[in-house]
């Protein structure tokens, strides 16, 4: 169970046989949240990461709270987000390295995800400076495929943010390649959307290889249900001109509001005062 778990959270995106089984371990748990997540299911996540983040292992603890942070900012939740990765850093700043997961749900790689997510909540404050500095501060916890992805995302968003955007490609470049060497289908997809978003602003002449990363970034993440990216892909497709610009706009706003029921009500709270959901 565990295997396909972290199949579908970290792989090939298909989702578990027993899709809707509790697994016993805090680990399986985890995954099982992560994978939720990445479906647009937030309550459902919730449930199980807010269980998490009062257990014994501090690993765990900070994986869960970093991931409830992740699906708060991905509402729009940033100040939300900010003190729940603040959390998530705190259960695991002294604790010893341990023994290594390949994609990084060890005490390093949770030290990585709460100060990437503290940089990505920054980011979304407007805070550039605080960011940048978290950013540099992960650095040095980039042993793992994923943690190297994420970096590669909060870093191009960064420079993006600060209207330096030739600066953004490398690390938006780097995000994508890296996904796609561990073939983790979710990331590939975010990875994709990142990319085109910082080739269009950097005023490219490779807008038509923008163009076809947001489609298949759209297609992938249509067939795999991976519903908290498909309605940020239908909105930037249609955002790049497409011949289907308004079915684009319709679907992302109707997969959105089908992520919104299935939020807990503090996800959908911060969905509706958030200037980043066009609700």
């Amino acid at each position: 169970m565990e295997s396909s778990l972290r199949s579908a959270a970290f792989g090939d995106g298909l989702p578990p046989p027993s899709s809707f089984a509790v697994p016993v371990s805090p680990r399986g748990r985890l995954l099982a949240a992560i994978g939720l997540g990445a479906r647009g299911r937030y309550a459902a996540a919730a449930t199980l990461l807010n269980d998490l983040r009062t257990g014994k292992d501090p690993v765990v603890a900070s994986l869960a709270a970093s991931t409830l942070a992740s699906h708060r900012r991905q509402l729009g939740g940033h100040a939300a987000a900010l003190v729940l990765d603040g959390e998530a850093l705190a259960r695991v700043i002294t604790e010893p390295r341990g023994e290594p997961d390949p994609d990084g749900l060890d005490a390093e790689g949770a030290r990585a995800d709460a100060l990437l997510g503290l940089a990505a909540d920054n980011l979304g404050r407007g805070r550039l400076t605080a960011a940048r500095r978290l950013l540099a501060r992960a650095g040095a916890h980039t042993g793992d495929w994923r943690t190297r992805t994420r970096a590669g995302w909060v870093g191009a968003e960064i420079e993006l943010a600060s209207n330096i955007s030739a600066a953004a490609i490398a690390p938006a470049e780097m995000a994508w390649e890296t996904a796609r060497a561990r073939g983790a289908c979710r990331h590939v997809v975010k990875s994709q959307l990142v990319l085109a978003v910082t080739i269009a602003n950097a005023g490219s002449a490779e807008r038509e290889r923008a163009k076809a990363l947001v489609e298949s970034a759209r297609e992938t993440a249509e067939k795999y249900e991976f519903n908290s990216l498909l309605w940020v892909a239908c909105l930037v497709g249609a955002d790049f001109g497409a011949g289907h610009a308004d079915e684009y706009r319709f679907r992302g706003a109707e997969v959105l509001h089908a992520v919104l029921r299935h939020a807990d009500p503090c996800g959908r709270w911060l969905a509706r005062e958030s200037p980043w959901v066009p609700l």
